[in-house]
């Protein structure tokens, strides 16, 4: 939960809502990060994995896609900020 906390005040920082999805009603953590505005159907919803040789990487649980290493938030939210930037503007990005 720790790393997904991290990223939550990183993509934050680039303007973009996020929901904490933790507790008994989930079976794991879960960030769901979205569009404010008028795009609020645009998200993803991110969660933590071990990776190779034991490390933690951020997920896409949707596509179940490695998106960056645990110890990185900054270029995760980058990653986060430019797939939503794209699903928003699909034409200019």
């Amino acid at each position: 939960m720790r790393y997904l906390d991290v990223l939550a005040l990183a993509v934050r920082v680039r303007g973009w809502r996020c929901v904490k999805l933790y507790g008994r009603e989930f079976p794991r953590p879960l960030l769901w990060v979205y569009a404010s505005g008028v795009a609020d159907d645009v998200g993803i919803v991110v969660d933590v994995r071990v990776c190779a040789r034991g490390l933690w990487g951020y997920y896409d649980v949707r596509k179940a896609a490695y998106l960056c290493p645990c110890g990185d938030a900054r270029a995760a939210a980058e990653q986060i900020d430019l797939l939503l930037k794209g699903r928003m503007y699909p034409s200019t990005w």
